[in-house]
């Protein structure tokens, strides 16, 4: 016999982790942080799509395949803001978002 946990409390785990990860994202002031921040996010996200998916409606594969597409973006999102950290900490030797405030290098 399988005992499921109640999808109350698989949303109060997600919605936590959504909470500390916008903490991260407005309170750190380091960018690696913030993206930090962002995956943190985007996790707790893909937990509220797969458990709405296995609590409502467990027939199709729906859930699973946008937390799939949620994972490959925020793969690219990684990618691309690690490069950009990496760009902003050549151009500026800082990885302090305060530190950067104009365009220019």
């Amino acid at each position: 016999m399988t005992r499921a946990i109640p999808l109350e409390a698989v949303l109060v785990v997600a919605a936590a982790l959504f909470c500390i990860g916008l903490f991260g994202a407005l309170s750190r002031r380091n960018l690696i942080g913030v993206l930090m921040g962002i995956e943190l996010m985007l996790n707790s996200a893909n937990i509220n799509l797969v458990a709405f998916w296995r609590y409502l409606e467990p027939r199709f594969i729906t859930g699973p395949t946008f937390a799939i597409f949620v994972i490959t973006v925020a793969a690219a999102e990684a990618a691309v803001g690690l490069a950009m950290i990496i760009a902003i900490y050549r151009s500026w030797n800082t990885v302090n978002a305060d530190s950067v405030d104009s365009l220019k290098g």
